[in-house]
Order: C-alpha cells, then structure tokens, then sequence
C-alpha cells in the first residue's frame, strides 16, 4: 500500500477489536517447537476510555520480548514438559523413580494444567505455599484419610484429615526437576527465560545426625552376634561406614585378606520387590583399609559359610559375602536388612535406622583425630570432603578443640611468667639459652632449687655479678628479673635480691604465684 508520503510500513502484530469492546493484542512469536504450528502471543485489553493506548503498550511489550527471545515459544503446559523432560533427562533409576514420584504427586495435580507462558513469581509462590500448609493438598476441605486406597476397614489408623506441611527436603526436590526442565526448555527453544527460576529457594537445614552412643553401639554389637551372619554384617557397618546397598553387594573376591583391604565397587538398589546392582551413589571404587580383628573374623566367617555350603574351605570369590543362600549365588535386600536392623534397636528400647551406623563411624573417626579428607574417603563422600565438613561440624569442631589443647601441651616452657594480677613482668626476654643473662639467671636458679640459696636468703649483689661472669651491670641486672618474672626472688627498690617463700609474698600473705615450688618439683 502506498500513500502521500510513500510507502507506509507494515506494523508488527495487530490490535483487534472484539465485539464486547475489548481489544485483543496479538503478536507472532514464532513456530511452537512442540505442535509446529505458528505461535502468537495473545492477551485482551478490557474495554475503556484508555483500552487503546494500554493495548499499544501491550503490543510493544511482546515485541520486545520477542526481539530479545525473552518470550514463550509454545503454549505447551507442564505436563508436557515433564513428560519430554523424564524421556530424555539421564538419571539413576532410583532417582529417577524419586523424582516422578514427586511430580506425580504434587506437580501434576497443582501446576500440570498451566501453560508455560503463564508461569510467574505469583504463581509458584502459591504452589510452593500449598506444598508447605499441606501435603494432601487439602486447600482447607475436610475428609477422612483412609491408611490405603485399597477396599479395607477402618481402624484407629483411619480418621479426618490433619495437614501436614510436605518435608522441606521434598519441596527443594521439586525445585530442582522443575528448575532443571526449565532450563532443558530453554536450551530447546520451548522458553526465553527459565520461569521456574522466579521462585523463591526453600532454606537447606543443617544436618544433624544422631549417631548411637558408644554404649548403645556396643549393645547393638552384642545382640546382633546372637545370629552369626547378621553379627558379622552389622559388625563390619560399624567399622567401616558403608552403605547398606554396598554391603548387600559385596563379593569375597573383593575383600584382600593379606592386605587387609576392602574394595567397594558396587550397590544393590531396590523398588518394592525388584532389586538390581548398580555403581556406588559417586559411581567410583574406593578401597578401606580393615583392622586385623575385622579381618580375621571375616576370615572365619568365608570359612563357616563354605563349610555350611559344602563347597571346601573358602567360599568362591564370585559369591556374596552376605546372602541368604548357601553358596553366596544372591544378595540380600537393602530394606530387609533396614527392617530388621529397625527391628532389633526397638526390641533395645530404640527408634534407629541402619544408616546411623554410618554417622557412629564417622564420629568415631572423627574424635579419634583422622583427617576429614581420609574420612571422607572411607564414607564415599564427594566433594573431597566438603560434605563431610557440612554433616559432621559440630564433630570437625570439638576435635579442634581438643587438636588445640594438645598442641598447647606440647610446646616448650615459656621464657617468662605471668604475675598474680595476670600481667607480663617488666622485662619480657627472648628464650635464648646462649645470651650471658641467661645463663647467669640459670645458675642461680639451680642454687635456688638446690636449697643452696635457702629461702630469705640474699642473692650476691648485681656487681659482684657482673664481675665475676665478665658482663655488664646490665646484663647482670636482666638475670635478676628473669628470676624475678618466674617468682623465684622479690626485688625491693634499693637493696639486694631474696630468694622468695613458696608459702608466703614478701608482706607475709599467702602466694598466688608458686614458681619456686613449680621450679622445684622440676
């Protein structure tokens, strides 16, 4: 089209005006990478005396989103997303299984319907408020909650409905699928931005583990040896902190007994009944050095296991260490061995879980003074030891504690002593055995110890001292207040030195600083 001025330009998107009076603003955004069709962002302006000029601020507000690809590029919902995300996304299987069972729940049922491009701050906000009031998702209804959805009769586990906030450590979960999917979408052109980041993070909170006392490990220790194999299997989580699903993995052939080493290279994940061996949780083999006691009872185990299978003296370096079968041909279940650990600690009067084990170990290593690096690779931490700064804290600070006080009493005797209002004496010398004055002060410290120089008794005066040592009267005078900073002698202004009474000061009052008697017992 042209006119008077010339050619008129095409303007980008189009202000519509619907029969009710509102206008509907309409940009092309682009074909939608999920239904290949052309995409448009699309919104109403109400009508009004201003519906014109708030649609032409509209209009230029998706043009420049489209123009700095800050836009939407789909209408797809998030149900879709998470579907496109679990197909391709590559996770563990038990994570995985984790993970969909999160969205599942709580994702599909509240934010499943909505369009991708009209998730906002607002929006998450109340979706993550939901998920901390109730984990029902309740929005306030009341009901019965049935123990299972299955045909049953009610019992005293059945009765109305109480909220319960969803476990932060749940609800952080589902900030990381929705926040991971986000960004896939993004780098697949679904999204300009990654709306799932608008949300406020939920606050991790400090581990604290509650590892068993060293009495009720030792009970723990004590019951379970009742059963041979159950003994030997909660005896080696004591002493080396594995997991329960690396424990049900381990072969003879992965324990060296010359060497006394263990080598961790798999686990046994399981979901409901189905178990499988997969790599460890940081999908890397590493070795623990066993103490002899372990080793030899793992010894005599090898040979009561091929004894009761008939197979010889050793046990073949294939088979399992724990099973319940005879020749080692299969693997314990993880949560069968949770569920009696669980078991046996509440007939002890109890709450605990298997993995406790593992935090006794790490405390106790700990305490024991092993470096969190070496710990950390006896546990299969990651991180080079990061997560066991953050787990074990309040264990890494004690052990500082006690690291300072025996670093203090193993340094040397100071040079000098504080006096009985907790001051530095005046004169504060370097610990220099070879300076003259020292070892003027030395010689006489030993007339004093040894009784020669009785208590009350003058010293020889400072310029006898001096010459007999061939010194300065200065140097003679600093020999003085050495012996007089570790309270050996009293000096008074204008006469000689005393040697000082462990018992009393020089006015007659009991000592508060006993550096005769201490140089004595020397």
């Amino acid at each position: 089209m042209t006119s008077a001025n010339g050619p008129r330009k095409r303007t980008r998107g189009e202000i519509i005006k619907l029969p009710s009076g509102s206008l509907r603003v309409k940009v092309y955004a682009g074909i939608d990478p999920v239904t290949k069709k052309r995409y448009y962002l699309d919104e109403v302006v109400p009508a009004g005396p201003k519906a014109a000029g708030q649609a032409e601020k509209l209009r230029t507000k998706f043009l420049n989103q489209v123009d700095e690809k800050r836009s939407s590029r789909t209408s797809a919902t998030v149900n879709q997303l998470m579907d496109r995300y679990f197909e391709l996304v590559k996770i563990e299987e038990t994570t995985r299984t984790g993970y969909e069972s999160l969205v599942r729940i709580h994702v599909r049922p509240l934010l499943g319907g909505s369009k991708l491009s009209r998730l906002d701050g607002e929006i998450l906000d109340s979706f993550y408020k939901q998920l901390r009031t109730c984990r029902a998702h309740c929005q306030g209804r009341k009901f019965v909650q049935h123990r299972t959805e299955r045909a049953h009769e009610c019992d005293d586990r059945c009765g109305p409905h109480n909220c319960k906030p969803l476990a932060g450590s749940s609800i952080r979960k589902i900030q990381a699928i929705l926040s991971g999917a986000g960004q896939r979408a993004v780098r697949w052109g679904w999204l300009g931005v990654n709306p799932f980041d608008l949300a406020e993070s939920v606050p991790v909170s400090r581990p604290e583990p509650k590892p068993p006392t060293a009495e009720q490990a030792a009970a723990i220790a004590n019951t379970a040896w009742q059963d041979v194999d159950w003994g030997m299997l909660v005896w080696l989580a004591l002493m080396t902190g594995i997991r329960r699903g690396e424990l049900c993995a381990l072969k003879w052939d992965r324990l060296d007994v010359a060497k006394g080493v263990l080598t961790i290279r798999s686990s046994i994940a399981q979901e409901g009944r189905r178990t499988w061996e997969k790599d460890t949780k940081t999908h890397q083999q590493r070795r623990i050095t066993l103490d002899a006691g372990t080793v030899a009872l793992l010894r005599a185990y090898s040979q009561r296991c091929a004894e009761r299978a008939g197979i010889g003296s050793e046990m073949p370096a294939n088979a399992r260490i724990f099973s319940l079968s005879p020749d080692g041909s299969t693997w314990l279940k993880p949560d069968s061995v949770s569920q009696r650990y669980a078991r046996m600690c509440e007939r002890l009067g109890w709450d605990m879980s298997i993995h406790q084990l593992r935090h006794y170990t790490a405390t106790e290593l700990i305490a024991a003074g092993v470096d969190v690096r070496t710990v950390a690779g006896r546990l299969g931490h990651g991180g080079g030891g990061s997560t066991t700064l953050k787990v074990y804290s309040a264990w890494v600070a004690e052990a500082d504690q006690r690291a300072a006080g025996t670093l203090a009493g193993r340094m040397p005797e100071l040079p000098v002593a504080l006096s009985a209002n907790g001051e530095f004496p005046a004169a504060v010398v370097p610990d220099d055995d070879s300076a003259p004055y020292r070892r003027i002060a030395a010689d006489l410290r030993g007339a004093i110890v040894s009784g020669i120089l009785a208590p009350g008794s003058q010293l020889p005066p400072v310029a006898a001292l001096a010459e007999r040592y061939g010194v300065s009267f200065g140097t003679a005078q600093r020999a003085i207040a050495q012996l007089r900073a570790a309270s050996l002698v009293t000096v008074s202004r204008g006469k000689r030195a005393v040697v000082a009474d462990p018992g009393a000061t020089a006015d007659g009052e009991p000592a508060k600083v006993v550096g005769l008697q201490a140089a004595r017992e020397k």
